[in-house]
């Protein structure tokens, strides 16, 4: 296994593709071998990104009431969860959570919306204009996850009010997708994210993990971002709440999410790959280990409905490991490419 690993990590640097076939044997290691992923996914995350760990920050910037079905989520009609809900946040409000974002380090801040996605109207041009007063404050990058789009006008009308990066994950293996929701499909979310591309908004698109999926499906979830080629890929940790459909599936052990981690570093080699929510719950002490597992980018601060850890922790955390909190959130400058004769020795 260890010789596979340094053939799939000499692949990944020299910019090759993964197979769902190679995807499938890196998922089943087991034990030692598992460092020994980590430790290459640690080297092909160094290749592009040097020692720079993007940070982004989010508000739910409308909760809860949201008439999808999605299994996992607290926001949904379909669960009582007992969370705050409120209408579209005024101006002011998402002024000040964008510096204080900004404050914490962040170099995106993205509104989120619970509702099932963007049509033309009163919402629609209430978004609209946030977002133009948002990145007319320049506090940070614009980003967005306003739910799908099915109408390409509105990806160019976001597109023309500054967006930078809409966020649609997959959430998970198309296999998979009909265990997660019943009320859109997965090809509303593939739409979305082709509707964004075309308007020249960047993607970010990833998944949850820990719902009941086959390992193989994280590979088919991953293989699946690499056809959309999308720019931030977030890893989200299902922390299943009270109240959802999920609520009493067990987690994931730290372990088998390092592993996920690394593999997603392996099959999306210049990615941003992202941690986000359910980190600290489930990688517990190991959290610093997400970066040596390939994590290039995490998210900071509060979650939508969760809160998160201290954003001085964090960057404490940064520090610590000899990393360096970029400026801003961006794409990745590749180092020189690593040998094969380098690689047999490492």
């Amino acid at each position: 296994m260890r010789t596979f690993i340094r053939q799939m990590e000499e692949k990944a640097v020299r910019g090759g593709r993964l197979t769902y076939e190679e995807g499938c044997r890196l998922i089943g290691a087991t034990g030692p071998d598992i460092l020994d992923l980590i430790a290459s996914a640690n080297r092909i995350r160094v290749h592009y990104w040097g020692d720079r760990i993007n940070l982004c920050s989010i508000v739910n910037a409308k909760s809860g009431n949201c008439a999808e079905d999605c299994k996992f989520c607290t926001q949904s009609a379909y669960h009582d969860t007992g969370i705050p809900t409120y209408p579209l946040m005024d101006s002011e409000r998402l002024l000040a959570e964008a510096e204080m974002a900004a404050r914490n380090g962040a170099g995106a801040f993205g509104i989120v919306a619970a509702w099932r996605g963007m049509r033309p109207g009163r919402d629609l041009e209430a978004t609209l204009s946030r977002i133009r007063e948002l990145v007319a404050a320049g506090h940070t990058r614009t980003d967005a996850s306003l739910g799908i789009i099915s109408d390409p006008v509105i990806a160019l009308q976001l597109k023309e009010a500054g967006l930078a990066y809409y966020n649609h994950n997959l959430e998970t293996a198309r296999s998979f997708f009909p265990n997660i929701c019943t009320t859109h499909t997965y090809d509303d979310r593939v739409r979305t994210i082709e509707y964004c591309k075309a308007a020249g908004i960047r993607i970010c698109s990833g998944g949850i993990v820990g719902m009941g999926e086959s390992p193989m499906q994280r590979v088919e979830l991953a293989v699946a971002l690499q056809e959309l080629d999308v720019d931030v890929v977030p890893l989200n940790f299902l922390h299943a709440m009270p109240g959802t459909s999920f609520e009493k599936l067990p987690p994931l052990r730290p372990m088998e999410l390092l592993k996920i981690i690394a593999l997603f570093r392996f099959m999306l080699p210049s990615k941003d790959i992202m941690t986000a929510g359910g980190r600290e719950v489930h990688l517990r002490d190991l959290q610093s280990w997400m970066f040596a597992a390939g994590a290039s980018h995490t998210l900071i601060g509060n979650y939508l409905t969760t809160e998160g850890r201290r954003p001085e922790d964090d960057l404490k955390m940064i520090d610590d490991l000899d990393l360096t909190c970029a400026s801003e959130c961006g794409t990745p400058t590749p180092l020189p490419s690593i040998r094969a004769d380098a690689l047999a020795v490492l």
